[in-house]
This record gives structure tokens, C-alpha cells and sequence, in this order.
């Protein structure tokens, strides 16, 4: 296999919650391969800071662009502005999701959990992921050149949640648990990725599914212990371990790969 096989050099990436703990590894990843890089989030501040920072580090391209997923104008416009700014897009990592902004509502039992909470976090992890990869897929198909679509899944999309790591457990000092819909929303991604594969394969644009295993991003160390313990590695993983399986799919060195669900786990699903 020959090492430019895997260079992005002329082109365009978006990455939906760029500014995100994976996200931002990621655009900083594809930069570092040549790729321009839209920073795409809803957090328009963090998503400027971290353009400049890989502007200024990969001195090339990067642009930040304010959007909310779960909002169909609001993608359309992030799609314009991308395309006027930096290119036609070639490489969508669809990886916006969300936990919601009381910890408290998110991590409620399921006998308890609220529909609007339920709503407000499939508005985000599924809509978004429909809303973005139709808006890109159909500007894919126009192009007439292919790409490649890449969405983020999780390792609870493909198994159950052992419900003891969570005895215990907290996150940035909230009891946590692994909500249903966070589950739910997750295993349809990879559902929905694999409709694409085979929706968009004529046209030479592929489609796969991310699995992160967990990452490390504020949980206490008893979450951290029993998650490890669960892992044939025996750790979480850190978020730049994420960028080889990105890049290789969003590359040519994938050119045969489509509608597959990669884990970057550790194991854990092996078990």
C-alpha cells in the first residue's frame, strides 16, 4: 500500500461537534493529512478558537461554522458556507451529539426519563445525523465525484451497558447512568449508515460507522477502574485514537470500504 494513499491534500472535511473532545483530535487529524477542515459546532466560540489553532499550526485552511445539527435551516446555511468558503465537500464526519444541559434529567432512570429530554437528545444524535448527511450526501450526488461520509456511533450502540460500572459512578460530579435514548440513538446510526452504504454506492460514496470506545472526559476514577477492568486493553481510550480510523476511511486507502462499523474499542466488544 503506498502512503499517499492515505494523503487528503485538495480536500474538504466537515466535522459536526468539531470542537468536541473527538471532534477537535479529528479536525486537527485531517488538517495534519492535508485535508481543509470545516469546525462545524454549535459552540461558535470553541469552534473559532480551535480554526485559528489549526490554521495557524497546519498552515492551511480551516474554517469555523456556528451550526445547530437538529435545525434544518441552520444546516443548509453551514453546508452554503462551507462550499463558498473552502470547497465542495469530499469528507463528512457526522459526529455531533449531545447529553443536554441538566446532567441530572440526562442520567434520570428510565421509569423516570422525560419524553422532552428523550425528544431534545434524538433531535441531536439521530435528526442531526439525517439532517447533515442528507444536505452533504445531496451536494455528493450533484458533484458527480463521490466521497465519503463517515458518522459517529458508540460503543453502546452495538452492546448493552453493564449496568454495574455505573454503581458508583459520576461525571464532572453527577451520578451517572447509560440512558436508554443515548443507547437507542446510538445503534441507529449505525442502522442508518448502513442504509446510505447501499443507498449512495452507485454514486461512489461511501459510508461507515466510527465506535468509539470510551473516552476519558470527566468521569471519577471508580467509573474509570470498572470500565478498564471490562476492557482486554485495560484502559479507556484517549480521544486521538480516533484519528487513524477516521483518516483511513475518509482516504483513498478505504476506496473499497462502505457500510462498515469500525470499533476503535479496545476490545471491549469482544467480549
Amino acid at each position: 500500500m503506498k502512503p499517499e494513499l492515505f494523503d487528503l491534500s485538495g480536500k474538504v472535511a466537515v466535522v459536526t461537534g468539531g470542537a468536541g473532545i473527538i471532534g477537535s483530535c479529528v479536525c486537527s487529524g485531517l488538517a495534519s493529512y492535508g485535508a481543509a477542515v470545516a469546525v462545524v459546532d454549535i459552540d461558535a466560540v470553541a469552534a473559532t478558537e480551535l480554526a485559528g489553532r489549526i490554521s495557524e499550526k497546519h498552515d492551511g485552511k480551516a474554517l469555523a461554522v456556528e451550526c445547530d445539527v437538529g435545525n434544518p435551516a441552520s444546516v443548509e446555511a453551514m453546508v452554503e458556507t462551507v462550499t463558498r468558503d473552502i470547497g465542495e465537500i469530499d469528507i463528512l464526519l457526522n459526529n455531533a451529539a449531545m447529553k443536554c444541559e441538566n446532567l441530572e434529567a440526562f442520567f434520570a432512570p428510565y421509569e423516570d426519563y422525560s419524553p422532552e429530554t428523550w425528544r431534545d437528545i434524538m433531535n441531536v444524535n439521530i435528526d442531526g445525523m439525517f439532517l447533515v448527511s442528507q444536505a452533504v450526501g445531496k451536494r455528493m450526488v450533484a458533484r458527480g465525484r463521490g466521497g465519503s461520509i463517515i458518522q459517529t456511533s458508540s460503543i453502546y450502540g452495538i452492546v448493552a451497558p453493564d449496568q454495574r460500572i455505573y454503581e458508583g459512578s459520576e461525571y464532572m460530579g453527577v451520578t451517572i447512568s447509560l440512558p436508554a435514548v443515548y443507547a437507542a440513538s446510538k445503534a441507529a446510526v449505525i442502522g442508518l449508515s448502513q442504509y446510505l452504504a447501499t443507498y449512495w454506492g452507485e454514486q461512489n460514496i461511501r459510508v461507515n460507522t466510527l465506535v468509539p470506545g470510551g473516552v476519558a472526559s470527566g468521569q471519577n476514577d471508580i467509573f474509570t477502574d470498572k470500565y478498564s477492568a471490562k476492557v482486554p486493553m485495560g484502559r479507556m481510550a484517549e480521544a486521538d485514537e480516533m484519528i487513524g480510523a477516521v483518516v483511513f476511511l475518509a482516504s483513498e486507502a478505504a476506496s473499497y470500504v462502505t457500510g462498515q462499523t469500525l470499533a476503535v474499542d479496545g476490545g471491549f466488544s469482544a467480549w
